[in-house]
């Protein structure tokens, strides 16, 4: 069942002649004295300019290492700064590969103009006689907010947060502001360089690469990459080849749509999507200040200052705005929380004194409140980006009409990141027992998209605490739990309730408290010292029952019962019965039970219609973020009306597999489900298994639980036969309990021997090893992590229950894995995948990174590498998982384990692929950058190193998103509401100008089909949109363990699937003490080059799947 939700540039000359075309960004040019500047020398996104020359060679000295554009001319390591010539080098001169006849040979413009586009026939650009000023206007930089930077959003949310001042994050500024690209080429016209002529046909095709790995003309990496249209060409050249600190790589922007949007459909069909059209006055400018929030006295001496909370800053700045209501307009501004406000209007730039008590008999606190202004954030520049005139996204405009649009339901729910909760009413609640509430709220996000700016609201549900006292919490919370036998539940009632935030109900406070242990004495034996604030008489010890009734009243009634100490320098004791539970306080799912799990299940999988209803209730909400008014006063207004599409259904592909007699037949496949039968046929190509075993767990325990292996063994052995596969009797059968199964020095003896007694039996090793198990344990990761890292075996898991069930289905599913998992091929395409019918191997790769709970502040991410290792077919895989930084999204080595995948491709095809299409998984467009910077630039580093130069194009796959595609009528989608498989919508909802679209590919049979966002950020392939869709969309009927196409293209999911594996070693590694690797419970974080022998898979499994 499918899962539920470069480099060096040695460019050598002689004297005074021009320098070979240099591939690296190192620009060391070697070669005689006086040589000249390597031709554009690096590696260029299709909007920079080739025309930066390295550094001409002066001596022979030994390279320097830095992606700088060009080099000093005083540099003993390279020459002078290089010509930006374009030229053919001149007769006797180094070239290895002069240009062939009919291409282009531009002759170098005139110092000063920019990129000169060629004439009609002969491709030769005409020299310009004068440079053209730049545009009034075009070529300021947004300057960056002091101290200010981008803040990454939440993963997958695809919203753009950009900079805040104080997150040490520098806001990118560009060096112009490019004019919108001409239709149709997704290339921007240059400014500031004159009046470009737009290139004639048969000017834009540059010379394709060598192909292979072997050729003396070997191709550079500016060979290797498509080369930009003149009118692609940044203007401002000449700052980039002085600079020595700009580096190229930093002008790396994704792809652009290379067409229209795609046309090949077996039927269109009109949808409605959770995006809803922003209008705003592009003349706004509204102010950015930065909030200083200090106490008025200083810490005691020695001490650290103390954080001030969230809740607390809002009550501030509430008070604040409340005691100067005509300089400090509430309702015109917008706040984060934290230290970021935005403002319609002009605030005073003063420092305040705030005065906060939280409760009437309390003391009030002072604070000194500093509001300083940072920037002005004109709307215009927003304006300009979604009509495409400018290439780099105003962040800091998105971010302050972000802060506006939350402003309202940041006042008026339960705010949790990026979501929102409506508790009074509640939108939707249900009762999960234990004192949990499951509550249904929003959330969204501001999408700049082809239509304009948009506003993506989507439906969520998360589980919550109770607002109840304490002891009816627990009451609720803990089963048997009764306050006669308190001590008894005491280890319970600390799980329950440390960490929680609190209100007492003695005081009239509005003050919360964090509960951080429970006393070791009962309420009516605790004294404390009692100060006299005065300072005439010396502490007096007082009971806390005594204290209770003196200064306010209250008499315990629970006396012996421990009481509550809550976090904080003093000693602060309050009974239980005086505590309330603040609201909003989230459960975490993972410890809910069976039956509470599958209600919040529920409720996240809302029907189609359903979730629509809700969504539209929820944009027209009085607590929504429409509400409230706020919006307009910032010249802003959303319409609640849903946006109208179109969408195209791809047809599915014929497939490829078997009938019981080992012939191929061709399949064709139901359009609308998608899904086809294994009944009377069998897989493509079916692994033989005569060597295998079973190791039961449960031989003892009950026997409705122990399995039936005789049973079994004949069903499994019979339905391997019914599909057209041989399997022979196990080789071995070894009975065990669930006991060792949770003891893992036991389990490493128990497999050991059983893959040595196999081998001594058979004289060869085991194809696999069937493990059965009375339920689900956690000795389950230990038993993958031995097996795969340890000893080399291939595991498949089954739980007694089933398999004594023995289901056809059930059945079908077990052997589809273990067919996987053994080499064979279960379906295959009965054509080569689109867009690659030509000649020469092709790789498909796969990366994802899979990070801690939000709880664990110490395991390191794991990240997971898959790649083909098989062609044209392209549906079996390898795996490298390894451990890396906490929190770390940018894949350590990436270079490297992407050669080490190739290299095992040549292994077992004796050829390196030419061509490899990457997908990666789990980054937002604020992280995109990093993966064109710095995991594509290590990758083409490695390659270049090892003399390989396979063409690349790079595509990020997010399911986390929020966006919804709605049938607009009954005909318009599936029986059950959702549209149809195949479903593609590549207008409106898209990106201005960027290279990107949604696909539903997967049949929803629960709740509302989730599309899948594809972004394409690198393309040396040429895609069109038509070529990339049918593509992935045939590649998610290729998944290994199911027969329907699955939600995801099968390389991200796989790797989804194996860096969870990795998790899983983890986790068993820090578990155990064993002979194979110590036990250690330090974080992972620091020791990550120490272990990397946890993640070492074996070297007899490595190269199959494993980990499906």
């Amino acid at each position: 069942m499918e899962k539920s939700d470069y480099s060096n540039n040695r460019g050598r000359g002689g004297n005074n002649s021009r320098g070979e075309r240099g591939d690296r960004d190192d620009n060391n040019s070697r070669g005689g004295r006086g040589g000249r500047g390597g031709r554009g020398g690096g590696f260029y996104p299709p909007n920079q300019s080739p025309n930066v020359g390295g550094g001409g060679g002066r001596g022979r000295g030994f390279p320097q290492q830095s992606q700088q554009w060009s080099q000093k001319p005083s540099s003993s390591y390279g020459g002078g700064r290089g010509t930006g010539s374009s030229n053919p080098p001149s007769r006797g001169t180094e070239s290895a590969n002069p240009p062939t006849r009919g291409t282009e040979s531009p002759i170098p413009p005139t110092r000063g103009t920019g990129p000169i586009p060629p004439t009609r026939r002969t491709g030769s650009p005409i020299p310009s006689t004068r440079p053209v000023p730049p545009t009034r206007g075009t070529e300021s930089p947004i300057p960056p907010t002091r101290g200010s930077g981008p803040i990454p959003p939440t993963r997958g949310t695809g919203s753009p947060i950009p900079p805040i001042r104080g997150t040490g994050s520098p806001i990118p500024h560009g060096t112009g502001s490019p004019v919108p690209p001409t239709r149709g080429t997704g290339s921007p016209i240059p400014h500031g360089t004159g009046s470009p002529v737009p290139p004639t046909r048969g000017t834009e095709s540059p010379t394709p690469p060598t192909r292979g790995t072997g050729s003396t003309n070997r191709p550079t990496l500016m060979r290797d990459l498509p080369r930009p249209l003149p009118h692609t060409i940044h203007a401002d050249i000449e700052r980039l080849n002085i600079s020595e600190s700009d580096n190229k790589w930093e002008k790396i922007s994704p792809v652009h749509r290379p067409d229209n949007g795609g046309t090949i459909a077996i039927r269109r069909t009109r949808l409605r999507v959770n995006h809803f059209a922003v209008t705003f006055n592009p003349q706004t400018i509204i102010n950015h200040y930065d909030v200083d929030v200090k106490p008025k006295l200083p810490p005691r001496q020695g001490r650290p200052p103390k954080k001030i909370s969230k809740s607390d800053l809002s009550l501030i700045r509430d008070k604040l705005f409340a005691d100067h209501p005509k300089t400090l307009p509430l309702k015109m501004t917008g706040y984060d929380g934290e230290k970021n406000i935005v403002s319609a209007v002009p605030l005073p730039e003063e420092t305040f004194t705030v005065d906060i008590s939280h409760g009437e008999d309390e003391k009030p606190v002072s604070y000194v409140v500093s509001l300083t202004l940072v920037n002005k954030l004109e709307f215009r520049k927003l304006r300009d980006y979604l009509s495409g005139n400018v290439l780099s996204i105003p962040r800091d405009v998105l971010y302050g009409m972000d802060l506006v649009v939350k402003e309202n339901p940041a006042n008026s729910t339960v705010s949790l990141g990026r979501c929102f909760y409506p508790t009074n009413p509640p939108l939707v609640d249900n009762d999960l027992g234990h004192g949990i509430i499951a509550i249904g709220g929003f959330q969204h996000s501001l999408r700049p998209t082809s239509q304009g700016l948009a506003m993506c609201l989507d439906y969520s549900v998360l589980s919550f605490r109770k607002k109840l006292s304490v002891l009816d919490f627990l009451a609720a919370h803990i089963d048997g739990f009764n306050l006669a036998g308190f001590w008894k539940y005491k280890r319970q009632v600390e799980e329950a309730l440390i960490g929680l935030k609190v209100n007492v109900t003695h005081r009239r406070t509005k003050q919360k408290y964090t509960i951080a242990k429970l006393t070791d004495r009962e309420i009516q034996h605790i004294t404390f010292p009692l100060v006299d604030l005065e300072g005439l008489n010396p502490p007096t010890d007082v009971s806390l029952v005594a204290y209770f009734k003196d200064k306010y009243g209250v008499v315990i009634k629970h006396k012996d019962i421990p009481a509550l100490q809550f976090g904080g320098s003093k000693m602060n004791y309050v009974p239980m019965e005086l505590c309330v539970l603040v609201e909003g306080q989230r459960f975490p799912k993972e410890y809910l039970d069976k039956n509470a799990s599958r209600t919040l299940k529920d409720m996240s999988l809302a029907r189609p219609w359903d979730r629509e209803a809700l969504i539209q209730r929820m944009i027209k909400s009085s607590d929504g973020p429409c509400g409230g008014g706020i919006l307009q006063n910032f010249g802003m207004n959303v319409n609640t009306t849903m946006t109208n599409v179109t969408g195209r259904v791809i047809g599915p592909p014929k497939l490829k597999l078997g009938d019981p007699t080992g012939k191929i037949i061709s399949l064709t496949v139901d359009p609308e489900k998608c899904q086809w039968n294994l009944l009377g046929r069998s897989m493509v190509e079916g692994k033989s298994v005569d060597c295998w075993g079973i190791l039961d767990f449960t031989s003892q325990g009950p026997n409705w639980n122990k399995l039936k292996g005789d049973q079994f063994i004949w069903k499994l052995v019979d339905k391997y036969r019914k599909l057209g596969i041989n399997m022979a009797e196990p080789v071995h059968v070894e009975h065990s309990t669930m006991r060792k199964l949770g003891d893992y020095g036991s389990l490493c003896k128990l497999l050991e021997k059983i893959n040595d007694g196999v081998y001594k039996k058979c004289q060869r090793r085991l194809q696999f090893l069937l493990c059965v198990m009375a339920n689900k344990d956690p000795g389950y990761k230990w038993l993958k992590w031995i097996s795969e890292t340890k000893i080399g075996i291939v595991t498949q898991c089954c739980l007694s229950g089933n398999a004594n069930e023995g289901k056809d289905q059930y059945l079908t599913n077990i052997a589809l894995k273990i067919n996987a998992k053994l080499g064979g091929s279960n379906v295959e395409l009965n054509n080569r995948l689109p867009h690659f019918e030509g000649e020469g191997h092709v790789m498909f790769i796969g990366a994802d990174v899979n990070h801690p709970g939000s709880r664990d502040v110490d395991s390191p991410s794991i990240s997971a590498v898959v790649a083909t290792v098989n062609w044209p077919a392209a549906n079996r895989y390898a795996a490298r998982v390894c451990a890396q930084v906490h929190r770390k999204e940018k894949i350590m080595n990436f270079g490297e384990i992407c050669y080490e995948l190739v290299q095992c491709y040549y292994g077992l095809n004796k050829v390196k692929p030419e061509k490899i299409v990457i997908f990666r998984d789990g980054v937002s467009e604020s992280q995109f950058h990093m993966v064109l910077t710095e995991e594509l630039l290590d990758l083409k580093k490695v390659f270049e190193r090892s003399n390989y130069f396979p063409t690349i194009t790079l595509i990020v796959a997010q399911k986390r998103h929020q966006t919804r595609l709605f049938p607009a009528g009954r005909n318009e989608g599936t029986s059950g509401g959702n549209v149809y498989p195949g479903t593609v919508v590549d207008t409106k909802i898209i990106h201005p100008f960027e290279f990107d679209f949604y696909l539903c590919s997967h049949f929803g049979s629960l709740g509302t089909s989730k599309p899948t966002h594809y972004h394409v950020l690198w393309d040396e392939h040429k895609f069109t949109s038509d070529g990339l869709q049918e593509l992935i969309y045939n590649m998610c009927f290729t998944f290994a363990r199911c027969t329907k196409p699955v939600s995801l293209v099968p390389p991200v999911y796989y790797a989804d699937l194996a860096a969870y594996r990795g998790r899983l070693y983890h986790e068993a590694k820090i578990g155990v003490q064993s002979p194979y690797s110590a036990a250690s419970s330090s974080p992972m974080a620091t020791t990550i080059s120490k272990d990397l022998d946890c993640y070492k898979l074996h070297a007899d499994v490595q190269n199959g799947m494993f980990f499906i």
